[in-house]
């Protein structure tokens, strides 16, 4: 059994991939082969809108046909038992990075039949890991979580299941005193940081071995 994450994050070491690790440890523990990915690494662009993966007998169809960075990605994302991605949330919405791997992700599997219809051969487990700078009570008055919402929509309609951790009021610095950050509270924020990352923590490690114990 094999579970993959993809960082959708710039960083490396932070929260997302912290949480991403989690995730795969979570799965790890119930016997899974783990494998993490940084989007940030490889040279893709989004969907080209070339239709490739629609026309009719071509060998094409159902798969993305342009070659760049994702494509061995994409080919291994076929073989894998389980999925979770993880992103920031800038202005609203995850990276462009993380927008642009979802659009050549699942356009390919989705079927332009009527009704629509996903042509991925096999159910797969999904997750996505969201990280924020904003409170909870600021993401439901934002409605942000309806706009996030859509990304499990569809990769639930693609995939056949998925579900979200969301993790607010993340840690952005490490030295505050090196940005200009008037609206923050320093103190706050690093108690939080302190006290309620490492139960998001716990939470993405269960995440992983609840998405693993899934598909056992």
């Amino acid at each position: 059994m094999k579970v993959l994450a993809v960082n959708g994050s710039p960083r490396k070491t932070w929260n997302t991939a912290t949480l991403l690790e989690k995730a795969l440890e979570g799965a790890a523990s119930q016997g899974a082969e783990t494998e993490l990915i940084h989007l940030y690494d490889l040279d893709y662009k989004g969907c080209r809108s070339c239709f490739a993966c629609k026309q009719r007998d071509r060998k094409s169809y159902g798969i993305c046909a342009v070659k760049d960075g994702l494509t061995t990605v994409l080919d291994g994302i076929r073989e894998v038992d389980a999925l979770i991605l993880g992103s920031p949330i800038y202005f609203g919405r995850v990276t462009g990075e993380m927008r642009s791997f979802m659009e050549r992700l699942m356009f390919p599997f989705l079927e332009y039949t009527d009704p629509w219809q996903s042509i991925f051969p096999r159910s797969m487990a999904t997750g996505f890991i969201y990280t924020m700078n904003i409170t909870e009570e600021e993401m439901e008055e934002m409605r942000l979580r309806y706009a996030l919402e859509s990304n499990e929509m569809s990769l639930g309609m693609i995939f056949g299941s998925s579900e979200a951790l969301y993790c607010h009021d993340t840690l952005q610095f490490e030295d505050h005193t090196k940005v200009v950050c008037d609206r923050v509270d320093v103190d706050a924020k690093m108690r939080r940081h302190r006290d309620v990352f490492p139960v998001d923590c716990e939470h993405a490690y269960a995440l992983g071995g609840r998405m693993t114990q899934a598909v056992t």
